[in-house]
């Protein structure tokens, strides 16, 4: 008998009745009272929320054209800022947390900084505090990228409001999926303002409503553990025997980021499996925490939330493996097994080669330690379809690894 393919994350499967499309809600409200904001900003999907976060504070400060994110990142960062007309700067990582080098931060912010993107990776809490800190001693704002990090919480709210921006994704294994979408807060009203505003021009595509809508559904029918095989499993088969990690891992991105709606059927989806969201994560939690105390009781290295009044979310454990060649001969044995082991991103933004044209100078900055970073880091499936027997053969295989290494 097959045994089942895990998904990479922990994403909330869809029930045939959140498929109804009548007498579900309103969506945006009911996102807003689950994070407990006064109202959210829908977009059609997080990389469009960040683009429009973007042209909101360009017109705000318009004489600013550059934008300072970690060096390990979405490669759509990249894409979202060139497509609003931005230069990307490259901010190294700290050696001790994927949070960026306070002091590389400090000099890279000037007088030309719009931005400061801390990013809640995997759903881990990022440190903003000091983004906050860098970028109001030169008058630049701050959004938090919490696309990976919807139900976060840090000092008792959610992630996305230390900033004056934050966003997430509901794209597929973000947790709560309308296979894309996205979701902007704010906590002033006058910037709330200024994003209704930016996204005011964006229409409606019949187009990509409709594509997006069956392949919503196909998530929906395949998104099971007997059927995920065909979704995930064989595509991702087909891209390691071509050695081609950046294509296994979904870092592949056209360079075009379209922008359009959030169409009216996908809300009433999204509205219906919100109910069920806070049950799911609060069970993804519990199995992280058992999983994290045996992973650290072998050794392993687990990355955690930067601050101790951070509550992250769990749709991926992180591991940060003791080399390069002790973490690439693990995933390459059993990346492709159905295990569940993934790579948030495969490399630095700089070493992708692919778009060195949408990076421009920011190729030039110093970013050895994300580097060392993107090399040493693998991602375990938190999703429950991992059971506690094939945790367990994970655990082996990784503590063999430590031994041999």
């Amino acid at each position: 008998m097959r045994e089942i393919t895990v998904p990479p994350t922990a994403g909330l499967p869809l029930q045939s009745a959140d498929l109804w499309p009548w007498g579900a809600g309103n969506f945006a409200q009911l996102m807003a009272g689950w994070l407990a904001v006064p109202e959210v900003q829908l977009e059609c999907s997080g990389t469009s929320a960040l683009m429009v976060a973007l042209r909101a504070l360009k017109t705000l400060k318009p004489q600013r054209r550059e934008v300072i994110a970690p060096a390990y990142t979405c490669p759509l960062v990249a894409l979202a800022v060139a497509q609003c007309g931005l230069q990307l700067r490259l901010c190294d990582l700290r050696s001790d947390t994927l949070d960026m080098d306070a002091e590389r931060l400090q000099a890279l912010c000037s007088e030309q900084t719009l931005a400061v993107l801390p990013t809640h990776l995997c759903g881990r809490v990022a440190d903003v505090e000091a983004a906050l800190q860098s970028a109001r001693a030169v008058g630049a704002y701050v959004i938090e990228d919490a696309a990976q990090a919807l139900g976060a919480r840090s000092d008792g709210v959610s992630v996305g409001l230390k900033g004056d921006v934050g966003f997430f994704s509901l794209a597929v294994g973000k947790g709560l999926s309308t296979f894309e979408g996205g979701v902007l807060i704010a906590r002033d009203p006058a910037m709330r303002a200024a994003l209704k505003t930016a996204g005011h021009t964006i229409r409606f595509s019949p187009w990509w409503e409709l594509r997006r809508s069956v392949e919503l559904l196909g998530y929906a029918l395949l998104y099971r553990p007997r059927w995920l095989h065909l979704a995930y499993g064989k595509p991702l088969a087909a891209s390691l025997s071509r050695g081609d990690w950046v294509e296994a891992a979904g870092d592949d991105f056209d360079d075009h980021i379209p922008q359009h709606s959030l169409g009216r059927w996908r809300q009433a989806v999204g509205a219906r499996a919100l109910r069920r969201l806070h049950d799911f994560q609060r069970t993804t939690a519990e199995q992280a925490r058992m999983r994290v105390e045996q992973l650290k009781d072998c050794g392993l290295d687990v990355v955690t939330d930067a601050t101790p009044a951070a509550q992250g979310v769990w749709p991926v454990i992180l591991l940060r493996l003791p080399s390069q060649r002790i973490r690439d001969a693990v995933m390459r044995a059993h990346w492709g097994d159905g295990s569940g082991l993934s790579l948030p991103f495969v490399h630095v933004l700089p070493d992708y080669g692919r778009y060195g044209h949408v990076l421009a100078s920011a190729c030039d900055d110093d970013v050895s330690q994300a580097r060392d970073w993107a090399g040493r880091l693998l991602a375990i499936s938190n999703s429950p379809w991992l059971d506690d027997a094939r945790f367990a053969q994970l655990l082996s295989v990784l503590e063999g690894a430590l031994l041999q290494g």
